[in-house]
């Protein structure tokens, strides 16, 4: 995964081959430009259409002489190519064209007697009835590239110094058919699967067969995060997500309100005769695509189709997507994806002349079977186990099984990195790009950091300075151990903490954790507890917080736990946890009444046990330690502890019950709504530090699953219900606001409630400074934000809207973020 990073910051190229290529503008007679005009080579159905500003580049591997500009309201116009490359042209249209049977490529088509919307019905109608739909189980070969190039790079570029000892990697430069750019390819990935899916119960599995990549990393993290960039989509479905976002597709139901479509040409293609249907956007700044496909008559099956993103549409970081499929003709009935194709420029800005990079993926399927039905117990099993021959097949393998050569600059590639990883140079300047991809310094199998955790302020310890390390071999390591030490410049001690975890059973991924910590912590910063012994809550280490932030525990942590994972994202735990705590401050006490004497300090041994269910999740590695992939997954956590009196001194018999649940909801073109739920109730006598304290923040910033306007134990409870409901959306409104929809920004509402209550008991044994208050009547509050301020900043105005009249309420707050957001 850093390894990717560290690449990404290296490089930017370019420079061209092929045989005929063309760019330039499309303008009208009055010489304004004119967007999605038709594009071909004459007598082929090689077509771009120009984009939203009336630019076009098209190439063909053929010689052409001729290019065919056909616009609606005006005169086809035929261009001679006077060379095999023809850049910058411009291209203008002569006088108005009245004939009727012109179609209409520009402004809004109508929604009547428009047969290319008759023909979208038809897709409609047939979309289940099409491809591996028809098919009770199928299996499937599955080939995937995955291939990142630097992209822009001119002569100046080539020339600086940074580049110096490396000048042969331009040799491997090429030209985007798609985009007319030059590019520098600097990473390739090959995967090899066998897929199977059962359509009757929705069952689908994946096995991968081989891995190979151009020589930096382990390779199999490098294609699971592409799959983050570049998700799994169906032009069928209504709505196709990419980088967290909702596109319209143009073969959803809502697609009448959303594009404008042109039936433009008819013909057979592989013996089937098929129509050619053009679409554009409606409107600007909306997640839509430009492009045409061509459709089966009789199945209404795509046969072909390009997306390209709309240049207007609100993301970041990301210039250009375009998305290519291809079907098969199985039999008369039955069109199966062949090939998909699909490239992404990503670039700090969306101007023409800006450099980045090109993330590319081309996926092939071949060698189907059908109606073979497999046991239920063959998708359940583990596919966690990591077997080191997928990541070594011999070159002969690939030659005999590879479904698409490579060409020759992508050969190139595996020769060049090794080369380079032999250049001094190259060696520091990716060090230094793996340091700030990753936080950590690497040095030998040991990483030092996280560098971006040394220093910290709190109102106990002062400026406190932190300095840690981890083992490190790779993403698929089985053991791992992490320690860290601190000193506080108030308080004048030294803190640490030390864990180490192993994984006895790659297959049912059994994984055994011991840890322990002495160091100064704000309890109370999260509902549903966590035992994670190196974790450190953002509350005792603020540089920017208001308030009283003096409320910390001094706290001794030791923990064993077991894990396993029998079902692929079921997760099962259990583990004992000892720990003793005692304020860290002298205007803070955590005292409680035991057998008629005051105590300050607490011990309690703890037994826990959990479920983490999260469907959907991807990760990155085999390890003990996987990379979590995105956050589009839902997530149920239930977990049981027991503390048990005695064992060790422990002060405390009691059961706790806690129960957690998050679910990301994407709302057909209405942004995504995030919420969460939890509840728990604690059943026995206990004191403060075994409450649940719901978590406020006095900090300046947004953080995730606290309560804005809410301070540090304000509200303390022994049985609570939780709900966060957050909806993102994504710059629906402000896209149709003429002065705001150049902006980009997006919209964000939310509320935060809890209810909780204390027990009589829990009240009666405390004698801490802390007041119980329970939210017995029901907290809220609710937020109202423009995210995505300058692409990385988010505002926050937020609101009380209970228990308005306590001393020290706050009423309103504003709240900031910062953050990487496509």
């Amino acid at each position: 995964m850093r390894h990717i990073f560290a690449l990404i910051s290296l490089f930017f190229v370019t420079l061209s081959f092929s045989q005929t290529k063309v760019s330039g503008l499309v303008y009208d007679d009055l010489g304004g430009t004119v967007p999605y005009a038709n594009v071909c080579f004459k007598g082929t159905r090689e077509c771009v259409t120009t984009d939203e500003n009336g630019k076009f580049y098209i190439q063909s591997d053929n010689n052409h002489s001729v290019l065919v500009v056909s616009y609606v309201g005006f005169e086809t116009k035929e261009v001679k190519l006077t060379k095999a490359v023809n850049y910058n042209m411009k291209i203008v249209f002569g006088g108005a064209n009245l004939l009727e049977e012109v179609k209409i490529y520009s402004g809004k088509t109508s929604k009547k007697n428009n047969p290319a919307l008759d023909i979208l019905r038809k897709i409609w109608e047939k979309k289940r009835k099409n491809g591996l739909y028809m098919f009770n189980q199928y299996a499937m070969k599955k080939y995937e590239k995955v291939e990142f190039d630097m992209n822009s790079i001119d002569s100046a570029f080539m020339k600086n110094k940074l580049f110096k000892g490396m000048e042969f990697i331009f040799d491997q430069i090429d030209t985007s058919r798609i985009t007319g750019k030059t590019y520098l390819p600097i990473f390739i990935n090959e995967s090899l699967y066998e897929v199977y899916g059962d359509n009757t119960n929705g069952k689908k599995k994946e096995v991968l067969k081989a891995n190979k990549n151009s020589g930096l990393g382990n390779g199999n993290g490098v294609d699971t995060f592409i799959k983050d960039l570049y998700s799994d989509y169906d032009i069928y479905n209504n709505y196709l997500n990419f980088f967290d976002k909702n596109f319209v597709s143009p073969l959803s139901r809502t697609g009448i309100n959303t594009y404008n479509y042109v039936l433009a040409d008819s013909t057979y293609i592989d013996k089937k005769w098929c129509y050619n249907i053009v679409y554009y956007p409606r409107r600007k700044n909306e997640l839509t695509f430009k492009g045409d496909f061509w459709v089966n008559d009789t199945t209404f099956a795509i046969k072909k189709i390009n997306m390209a993103a709309s240049k207007s549409a609100n993301i970041n970081w990301v210039k250009d997507i375009y998305i290519e499929q291809e079907f098969d003709v199985l039999n008369d009935s039955v069109f199966l994806l062949k090939r998909d194709y699909m490239m992404s420029d990503f670039a700090l800005n969306k101007k023409e002349s800006s450099k980045g990079v090109y993330g590319k993926r081309t996926t092939i399927f071949d060698d189907h079977k059908f109606n073979e039905p497999k046991e239920d117990k063959f998708y359940r099993e583990s596919i966690n186990d990591f077997d080191p021959n997928v990541y070594n097949k011999t070159e002969a393998f690939w030659d005999e099984n590879r479904m698409e050569n490579l060409s020759k600059d992508e050969l190139g590639v595996y020769k060049m990195l090794d080369t380079l990883k032999t250049v001094k140079r190259f060696k520091q300047l990716y060090n230094l790009s793996t340091i700030l991809a990753s936080g950590y310094i690497q040095r030998g199998f040991i990483d030092y950091g996280p560098i971006f955790s040394i220093f910290g302020y709190n109102d106990v310890e002062g400026q406190r300075l932190r300095f840690g390390g981890r083992t490190y071999f790779g993403s698929n390591d089985l053991w791992r151990l992490q320690a860290y030490t601190a000193y506080g410049f108030k308080d004048n001690k030294f803190k640490y903490g030390v864990s180490g975890k192993v994984m006895v059973d790659k297959k049912n991924r059994i994984i055994l954790t011991l840890g322990n910590r002495r160091d100064v912590e704000q309890i109370g910063v999260s509902l549903t507890t966590s035992n994670d012994v190196l974790g450190r809550s953002f509350a005792s280490s603020s540089f920017f917080a208001s308030g009283d932030n003096s409320k910390l525990t001094n706290v001794n942590l030791t923990t064993f736990q077991a894990e396993m994972e029998p079902l692929k994202n079921f997760v099962i735990q259990a583990g004992v946890s000892y720990r003793t705590l005692e304020s860290a401050s002298p205007t803070f006490s955590l005292s409680y009444f035991q057998d008629g004497v005051v105590k300050s300090a607490l011990q309690q041994y703890e037994f826990t046990m959990g479920i983490d269910y999260t469907p959907g999740r991807k990760t990155v590695g085999y390890g003990v330690e996987r990379l979590l992939v995105d956050n589009n997954h839902a997530r149920v956590y239930v977990n049981f502890s027991q503390g048990i009196k005695g064992i060790f001194g422990s002060d405390f018999d009691y059961n706790k019950l806690q129960f957690y649940y998050r679910q990301p909801i994407f709302l057909a073109g209405m942004g995504r709504l995030f919420t969460t739920f939890e509840a728990g109730k604690t059943f026995g006598t206990v004191p403060l530090g075994l409450m649940a304290v719901v978590p406020g923040n006095q900090s300046y910033f947004v953080i995730d699953n606290t309560y804005n306007l809410m301070n540090y134990y304000e509200f303390i409870t022994d049985q609570y219900t939780s709900l966060h409901l957050e909806h993102h959306f994504n710059g629906r409104f402000f896209s149709r606001i003429p002065f705001l929809k150049k902006l980009n920004w997006r919209e964000i509402v939310g509320i935060k409630a809890v209810y909780g209550s204390v027990s009589d008991e829990n009240k009666a044994i405390n004698a801490s400074n802390i007041t119980y208050r329970a939210p017995v009547d029901g907290y809220w509050e609710y937020n109202a934000g423009v995210g995505n301020i300058f692409k990385c900043f988010r505002l926050d105005f937020c609101w009380r809207g209970s228990y308005l009249n306590l001393p020290d309420a706050n009423k309103f707050g504003i709240k900031g973020s910062f953050g990487f957001y496509f």
